[in-house]
């Protein structure tokens, strides 16, 4: 038996996709998932997803970090199982989908997916940085010359020294342009700066918002692996209508032997 497996990308956040819906791929074998992720002994990948059966939804998204474990909502894996989705003849230019932390929509024209995310309403305020959770914990900071910053050393010490064993992923920033910032993110779970994060892009759009560095609803995002834009709608209590859009693509399929 072999297992048929896709790559993707959203804006160099690398995902195996994997076409689960006749559930033959075993889900509590997190070392084959570790394994497959593995960038030198497997394909290589930021997290592993599976496309599943869903009886009041398009299909539902179950995703793995790279380290085997299930892990929270994954903003560019979710742009790219809709890119999947729609290859597979699932779902045309819209869909709807489970994931863990709930039902979303998107749209896709061409290569580009418009993702809804989660209502926002808990932003929490410190000195030197701000938390939120858009589907998984985000910590954002800002920081003076972003591309020097030892985003490794000082992300994986907040990660395990602020906010312990569970962690949160760590984001830092700089404004780039008008209305554009520059992120760099350290992922728990890949336990390393990953090129793009989409939960990550998401809540520094929303943060830089809250902290008045920016008067719009629409921002863009320069990660290391590309450009994203984030759109949303303030409220009294947080954020609603937020939207994550950008390119997601297939970049080669193959089949993991068994």
């Amino acid at each position: 038996m072999r297992i048929e497996f896709y790559k993707y990308q959203g804006t160099g956040n690398d995902f195996i996709l994997i076409d689960n819906r006749g559930d033959t791929f075993s889900k509590k074998d997190t070392k084959l998932v570790a394994l497959m992720c593995d960038r030198r002994f497997g394909i290589g990948a930021d997290g592993l997803i599976l496309l599943e059966n869903d009886n009041s939804a398009d299909f539902n998204m179950v995703y793995y970090n790279a380290d085997g474990r299930p892990g929270s909502m994954c903003g560019n894996g979710g742009r790219c199982i809709v890119a999947f989705a729609q290859y597979l003849g699932i779902i045309g230019d819209a869909a709807r989908f489970r994931a863990v932390d709930g039902m979303h929509t998107a749209t896709i024209e061409g290569e580009t997916v418009s993702l809804k995310m989660n209502d926002v309403t808990a932003l929490r305020k410190k000195p030197q940085y701000l938390f939120l959770d858009t589907g998984s914990p985000h910590h954002v900071q800002l920081v003076n010359n972003l591309g020097a910053y030892g985003v490794k050393t000082e992300g994986e010490r907040l990660r395990y020294g602020l906010y312990g064993k569970k962690g949160s992923n760590i984001n830092f920033v700089e404004p780039a342009a008008r209305n554009t910032f520059a992120v760099r993110t350290y992922e728990r779970g890949v336990e390393d700066e990953t090129l793009s994060c989409g939960t990550g892009v998401t809540a520094v759009a929303l943060a830089m918002h809250h902290l008045g560095k920016t008067d719009k609803s629409k921002v863009s995002i320069k990660t290391r692996g590309g450009k994203l834009q984030v759109m949303f709608e303030p409220t009294t209590e947080g954020y609603k209508n937020v939207y994550l859009k950008g390119p997601a693509k297939q970049v080669f399929k193959g089949s993991w032997p068994c």
